[in-house]
């Protein structure tokens, strides 16, 4: 088990040492669940209280916090980033052996760099490009002509289809499917049409895409995920959709085709978009809210209606209906009170 002193975690997250700067710290844990040996951190005044309770080695804390703290703590101006940062050093991920595995399947057009790892099962097809220091786990199929960047990572069992782009430090997570057709066809005579989809997913760097989400191929133009877009779990991307650097979108999130999602944006859990809209930079939109238009400018936006008890529900529900006809009634009693005000 690898340790790390006091010290040496200052040095690499640029923290000031408050207690014993050899001590030694062995892994990262909650605040809750922390023990001696073990660091933690304050990143959310929500659990200020625990911070009391505290087992944990050290802590990382602002300055403020630490001001009142008794115990050893790491100071840095974001404890959270500066956990993120850390654990990478704590990461216990295999790492992947250079090489390919004997029962990989890979086609002799491919083009592997030779410090990229192939696992068992995987299957990599003509043409394809493996840059240096990608990891293909098990079960994971690379399609016909797909680009791959340095230092990705493919997790078992995702599947890029061909032509698709990534970029370098991409990671797409365990059955993400990446480049499937878009859903499109032409009505006729009573009957869909299917449209064959000949654009391609491009990927650019550090874009990080969650398990089981699906990003469809663009119809004739790309579907296009931008630099340090972290995509979550089940969500659902339709073709010709654009999304801006660093942009998060959270699990169960649909974006219907062609949509437009700027830089900067965060997408909570469960929001839906309608096709060929836009979104401008630095939108936050909250949790299961439906966006049915552009969105030109800046802040936060919700739809829906809260949740309260099933009764109060209803009756809301309801009240609902009635608000057109209450709307008319008081138009009526405006136009009345207008007439009783001007006959004075």
């Amino acid at each position: 088990m690898q340790t790390w002193t006091l010290h040496d975690i200052a040095q690499l997250v640029g923290a000031t040492v408050q207690g014993a700067p050899d001590y030694q710290i062995t892994g990262l844990a909650t605040l809750k669940s922390a023990q001696a040996g073990q660091l933690s951190f304050l990143a959310n005044a929500l659990y200020r209280a625990a911070l009391t309770q505290t087992q944990a080695g050290a802590v990382l804390l602002r300055a403020e916090d630490a001001a009142t703290y008794q115990g050893q703590a790491l100071i840095v101006a974001n404890p959270y980033a500066a956990y993120a940062q850390l654990t990478h050093y704590f990461d216990r991920t295999p790492k992947g052996v250079s090489g390919i595995h004997p029962q990989a399947v890979v086609s002799a057009l491919a083009q592997v760099d030779p410090n990229a790892s192939i696992a068992a099962c995987a299957v990599i097809n003509a043409e394809a490009v493996i840059g240096a220091g990608t990891i293909v786990e098990a079960g994971a199929v690379i399609g016909v002509r797909v680009q791959i960047g340095k230092n990705c990572r493919i997790r078992a069992n995702a599947v890029i289809h061909h032509d698709c782009v990534l970029g370098d430090r991409v990671t797409v997570h365990s059955g993400a499917i990446i480049g499937d057709d878009g859903f499109g066809f032409a009505p006729h005579q009573g009957r869909w049409h299917k449209i064959a989809q000949i654009g391609r997913v491009v990927l650019h760097d550090d874009s990080d895409i969650g398990a089981n989400t699906t990003i469809d191929r663009g119809a004739l133009d790309d579907t296009i995920i931008g630099v340090g877009a972290i995509i979550d779990n089940q969500v659902q991307i339709a073709h010709n959709v654009e999304i801006g650097a660093h942009t998060a979108i959270a699990a169960c999130c649909g974006i219907s085709g062609s949509s437009k999602i700027g830089a900067h944006c965060v997408l909570a859990g469960g929001v839906g978009l309608v096709g060929h809209i836009e979104i401008c930079d630095h939108v936050h939109i909250t949790g299961m809210t439906m966006i049915t238009k552009s969105i030109n400018k800046a802040g936060s936006y919700s739809s829906g209606t809260a949740f309260d008890s099933t009764e109060n529900w209803k009756k809301m529900a309801v009240r609902l209906k009635k608000l057109d006809e209450m709307a008319k009634r008081l138009r009526e009693l405006e136009g009345i009170v207008q007439q009783l005000t001007l006959s004075k």
